[in-house]
């Protein structure tokens, strides 16, 4: 197959190199050959993460080209803005329906943007908003499964089934994180049914 590529964007402690971990893994257990970079922007602090796989026959570099990502996963509406000149005219951006406002614009350093959603859907028309946020936080019961939430719904535009992604996540969650792995099971089920809903 012809080189697959995943740009995931959000924010310092939101998952997003989890999930990136996640989809490499399961490429890779695919038979897929898989590269991955990351830059951490700060992201103790709340900056911006990048995580870009690779997967396909044969992948020569870990690097994605501007204009070239078939999906953009963003856990942040804000980010998928930022980020969206790396998804390619044909692409799809899967984002969660959440909004951080940067420290910037909290400190009255810089003003927030007005019409989010609005400016989103005109950046980005191939967007699928998922309420990642709410599904962790109210049907999960435990916020920080939102990276599941989006690996859920990230897998309905990959070659792999869900068998794949949760034969991966059973090996990611072992010793302490163990008791935690059927939590994310289900958020991911949740992910990829509203995402499906949504599509």
């Amino acid at each position: 197959m012809k080189t697959f590529n995943v740009s995931l964007v959000g924010v310092g402690g939101q998952g997003t190199l989890v999930t990136s971990d996640l989809l490499a893994k399961t490429a890779a257990r695919a038979g897929f050959d898989v590269k991955k970079s990351e830059i951490h922007g700060m992201a103790q602090r709340g900056g911006s993460v990048i995580s870009q796989v690779r997967f396909g026959d044969e992948v020569a570099s870990p690097i994605i080209q501007e204009g070239t990502s078939d999906i953009l996963v963003s856990f942040d509406k804000l980010e998928a803005i930022r980020w969206a000149h790396l998804l390619s005219p044909s692409g799809k951006a899967v984002v969660a329906n959440t909004y951080l406002v940067p420290v910037t614009v909290s400190s009255g350093q810089q003003a927030g943007l007005d019409d989010l959603d609005g400016k989103l859907k005109a950046t980005i028309p191939n967007v699928v908003l998922v309420d990642a946020a709410r599904i962790a936080s109210e049907e999960i019961g435990n916020e920080r499964t939102m990276n599941m939430v989006l690996a859920g719904a990230l897998s309905l535009f990959t070659p792999f089934s869900p068998d794949d992604w949760k034969a991966s996540m059973k090996e990611s969650f072992t010793g302490s994180k163990a008791k935690l792995l059927d939590l994310n099971m289900k958020a991911f089920d949740l992910g990829r049914i509203e995402c499906e809903k949504a599509n």
